[in-house]
């Protein structure tokens, strides 16, 4: 028990780290970012106690905030995306999320890049819309969240099948 705490709290830095260290600089072509710090939110055991997933989701962003100087846009979307996931989940896996039987390294690719995808758009349509949070601007909110979600997908993507414990 202890070393699945201890694992999740490893990942939960790193992923903090890396997203402020390296993945927040990138800014390809000028407003392409990638946001690698949601896999904390997507890939967290299903099986866990819903107050503390959502006020994990919370902090992780919130952590993501304070280095970023963004003022809370990055908790809020963290925050949307871990109260939506139960629906994402139900939609994309079915019945075996019914039973609480979904591990994230024994299911197809494709659904696991559905709900990857679901999930990355959520986040990333929030966040631009907090952002720039001007309706008259909708074009290049939309802009951000396609490129965006586009780069941090095939990130995500990459990391999964890397870290994968499947052989």
């Amino acid at each position: 028990m202890n070393s699945i705490i201890t694992s999740h709290i490893i990942r939960f830095i790193v992923l903090v780290l890396f997203q402020v260290i390296v993945f927040n600089h990138i800014n390809f072509l000028g407003y392409i970012n990638p946001y690698i710090y949601i896999i904390f939110v997507l890939f967290f055991p299903i099986k866990s106690n819903r107050l503390l997933f959502i006020f994990l989701s919370f902090l992780i962003g919130l952590s993501v905030d304070m280095f970023s100087d963004s003022g809370g846009v990055h908790a809020a979307a963290s925050v949307v995306i871990g109260y939506a996931r139960p629906v994402f989940l139900k939609s994309t896996f079915g019945t075996i999320y019914e039973y609480n039987n979904v591990k994230f390294d024994d299911v197809d690719f494709g659904s696991k890049l559905v709900y990857v995808a679901l999930l990355t758009a959520s986040h990333h349509l929030v966040l631009f819309t907090l952002e720039i949070f001007d309706i008259s601007r909708i074009l290049i909110i939309l802009q951000n969240t396609f490129f965006s979600g586009i780069f941090t997908i095939l990130l995500i993507t990459l990391i999964s099948i890397i870290f994968s414990r499947k052989t």
